[in-house]
């Protein structure tokens, strides 16, 4: 890393989303509860998804993955938020800056991919019912996973090519809460407007390729009910009206940072919370809480889990044990 970058910033400071003592108090408090309301969700989710034989099908192995994709995206900088929220130096290290914006863009790229993953999931199934068990085999299935990790692996290592060569002499304050590409890139000891460009370049091909492969997949979709009858496009509005919610909220601050002209804005903080911390906590909301097979799934596991057992049902080494 010394030979590839000629930085002689070991350190760069964070400013956070505010300097006000009292607002950290309680940012403290919120952001911590948001966090394990993620995890535990979207484990929740997960632990459903692969104990559940009935939900074993390629809708509900793709938002397996989506939770995992999510409590991945919120623990890359999430939990050191919170930490500087009580500290007075909110610093990270050089490295620690790198691996950030190496995570941000794995986890983001390979959700945008999912996405769209999940949308053809469900255009197959509206559009060509006949031939959903054939298309959407297991083998598919895990291909496209697979090829969402990859696309984000080659967009963050792209990513970090335009970075890692950057020289940084002096300035190291990063106006945000974790280390955004753009406010990094403008920290450095030289004209960066070709790697600007570049990097506008790079995600907004990935973001404006994907959105637009979701948008699409939504009005052939209700193009396709439209003709069939009203209820099942009012199920269908419904059940995409969810959807799109999730990638209007995901996609939109995404394009706004990294595909608008390359200005940093103060908003841009706060649009970061946005698919960092808020898309993470929406999508097993949205995902799950209206899906009734979901919703049985999860009561039967705490059913099983929390309620008291009954002595035959203890395993026999045990209830030797309590004599």
């Amino acid at each position: 890393m010394d030979k590839v970058n000629s930085s002689v910033v070991s350190e760069f400071v964070l400013l956070g989303l505010s300097s006000s003592q009292e607002l950290q108090l309680f940012f403290f408090v919120f952001f911590s509860v948001l966090y394990v309301i993620i995890v535990l969700g979207n484990l929740l989710i997960i632990i459903t998804v692969t104990s559940d034989n009935s939900l074993h099908s390629p809708m509900y192995f793709l938002l397996g993955n989506l939770s995992f994709v999510d409590i991945c995206q919120a623990s890359f900088a999430t939990p050191k938020m919170i930490v500087d929220f009580l500290s007075e130096q909110k610093t990270i290290s050089f490295n620690g800056c790198i691996a950030q914006i190496f995570f941000i863009h794995l986890f983001t790229g390979g959700e945008m991919v999912l996405l769209v993953s999940m949308a053809y999931d469900r255009y197959v199934a509206i559009c060509k019912p006949l031939h959903y068990v054939v298309i959407m085999s297991q083998r598919t299935c895990t291909v496209l996973v697979i090829v969402s990790w990859a696309v984000g692996l080659v967009h963050t290592l792209s990513q970090l090519s335009f970075t890692v060569t950057l020289p940084f002499c002096g300035p190291n304050v990063v106006d945000s809460f974790f280390c955004d590409l753009p406010r990094v890139t403008k920290l450095a000891c030289l004209d960066s407007y070709i790697i600007e460009i570049l990097i506008v370049v790079n995600s907004g091909i990935l973001s404006v390729s994907t959105f637009s492969l979701l948008v699409g997949s939504d009005i052939i979709i209700l193009v396709t009910v439209w003709f069939k009858s009203s209820a099942a496009m009012a199920k269908a509005f419904s059940t995409l009206a969810a959807h799109i919610t999730v990638v209007i909220l995901f996609f939109g601050p995404c394009i706004f940072i990294y595909v608008w002209p390359f200005t940093t804005y103060p908003v841009d903080k706060l649009l970061a919370i946005f698919y960092t911390v808020f898309t993470p906590i929406l999508n097993p909301i949205i995902y799950t809480l209206r899906n009734r097979d979901m919703k049985a799934a999860m009561r039967n596991i705490m059913t099983y889990y929390l309620r008291p057992k009954k002595i035959s049902e203890i395993p026999l080494a045990v209830r030797s044990s309590l004599y």
